[in-house]
């Protein structure tokens, strides 16, 4: 009971105890010492009680149920926003291109802390909004006048193979508001390809890929809402780390090598597109739900389909008495896309066949030559804010003759679990360190849109690691 009367005699001495030293601790992890200029505030919150810092209530007597509502929301709002920059935020999965790790409609619990939390660039921002506006396709929910520089506070570990990252889309710095689910980027390479096209169809004089990229730009910026979003409002997306800063990074065959090792800890997690060729008695399609092989995944060619499996998966299907034969679909070595970055011929990659790719490490330096540009020019330009343009086949950075580049800051490679359902870094290049949001957790809902009710609940996943 002493105990009791004491911490009632000096409960506000008490809270204001806490109070302080966690305001401390917070103070010192964000290593801005001007926040020390809060202590008096708090000091007053608890001690001295001068100033009236929550207006909207009394301070003495009881509060209407309306103010009581607006006190409880202010100090949801406030400690939700805090949770969400500093600890952690929910994603939910919104496409294939990680299953069978993650499904389509996986909620889950991402750790900002893993790797550090970044500060926000445009602090200013509408509540638990990401950068459009409730029941808006365009408003902003961002104000952009205040903007800050990236800062990551310590965290507890580094990025590691094959840990699944969740990060700011690089691509997503530019958008096309009617089609904001595809890169800015993609569309220009799209119309710039069909331009040059028509050209050739019609025999016409072929002009300059810039030229036609200058076209492109200038078409979609006519026809579409184009806007430019700070980095912390980009799209959220989520990958699997494959390559870390320095590494040498390798696709053959649709498997991964890193430094001339094959990745070999991932592959039962990993799909593949196979053909699988049938008798052309109808597929057990209840058996294949059970596989997670669902009737919208497969593409049917006569007495083929083309689904993505795993290798458990392939193993399994092969048994079924009406399969004859299950071959995985592979893009051969040498043939280029123009879709796969670095979107040049001088690199004849695909998605199935890519590199070798030197990652870019903080503090490395690289030759620079024409060749090689298409890989490192969104590095120079767009990531790390230099001005680069080519004159009569020389490359200038920043006003001055450049033969070679340091890298500023680290570079990670990141591609989805559903290799040919995956639009990923074999796509639009490098993930920047300062676009790395956190690293999933935990699964805390999962719920099918093929099913209905509390079907749609896939209840073994719920609260299930990610691996």
């Amino acid at each position: 009971m002493k105990l009791i009367d004491e911490y009632r005699k000096n409960k506000n001495k008490i809270h204001y105890g806490f109070a302080t030293l966690a305001y401390l601790l917070w103070v010192i992890w964000l290593g801005n010492y001007w926040f020390l200029l809060g202590l008096p505030i708090i000091f007053d919150v608890y001690i001295s009680k001068k100033v009236h810092w929550a207006f909207w209530k009394k301070r003495e007597g009881k509060n209407s149920t309306i103010i009581e509502w607006l006190d409880a929301l202010i100090f949801a709002v406030i400690a939700v926003t805090f949770i969400n920059i500093f600890f952690f935020q929910n994603y939910k999965i919104p496409t294939g291109s990680m299953e069978k790790t993650m499904l389509v409609g996986d909620h889950l619990f991402v750790s900002k802390l893993s790797y550090g939390p970044k500060l926000p660039n445009t602090p200013l921002t509408f509540p638990f909004t990401h950068h459009t506006m409730p029941l808006s396709q365009k408003k902003k929910s961002y104000v952009e006048w205040l903007r800050l520089p990236h800062k990551r506070l310590a965290g507890f570990r580094e990025i590691k193979h094959n840990d699944v990252v969740v990060f700011n889309f690089p691509e997503g710095d530019t958008v096309i508001l009617q089609m904001q689910a595809q890169s800015y980027y993609a569309v220009l390479r799209m119309y710039a390809n069909e331009l040059k096209t028509n050209d050739v169809r019609r025999e016409q004089t072929v002009k300059s890929d810039e030229d036609y990229t200058f076209d492109a730009r200038k078409m979609v910026n006519e026809a579409y809402d184009v806007i430019a979003r700070p980095v912390d409002k980009r799209d959220n997306y989520i990958k699997r780390c494959v390559g870390l800063p320095g590494d040498i990074f390798e696709i053959r065959s649709g498997s991964v090598y890193i430094n001339e090792k094959m990745n070999e800890s991932t592959e039962a997690k990993i799909q593949h597109q196979h053909i699988v060729t049938t008798d052309g008695r109808p597929m057990n399609q209840k058996a294949l739900d059970k596989m997670g092989i669902y009737q919208d995944e497969m593409y049917w060619m006569g007495p083929e389909f083309i689904t993505p499996l795993t290798q458990e998966n392939y193993q399994r299907l092969l048994r079924f008495q009406n399969v004859g034969n299950i071959e995985k679909y592979e893009n051969p070595g040498g043939s280029f896309s123009a879709n796969v970055f670095p979107h040049s011929p001088s690199y004849p990659w695909n998605d199935d066949n890519f590199g070798p790719l030197v990652i870019p490490a903080k503090g490395q330096t690289v030759n620079l030559d024409l060749v090689n540009l298409p890989i490192y020019e969104r590095i120079i330009t767009a990531y790390e804010k230099n001005d680069l343009q080519v004159k009569d086949s020389t490359i200038f950075i920043n006003g001055e003759l450049a033969n070679s580049y340091t890298f500023q800051m680290d570079y990670y490679f990141m591609m989805g679990d559903n290799r040919h359902n995956s639009l990923d870094s074999r796509f639009w290049g490098f993930v920047p360190d300062d676009h790395i949001v956190g690293s999933p957790v935990f699964i805390w809902l999962s719920l099918d849109k093929r099913q209905k009710g509390f079907k749609k609940i896939r209840w073994s996943r719920l609260f299930s690691g990610i691996k």
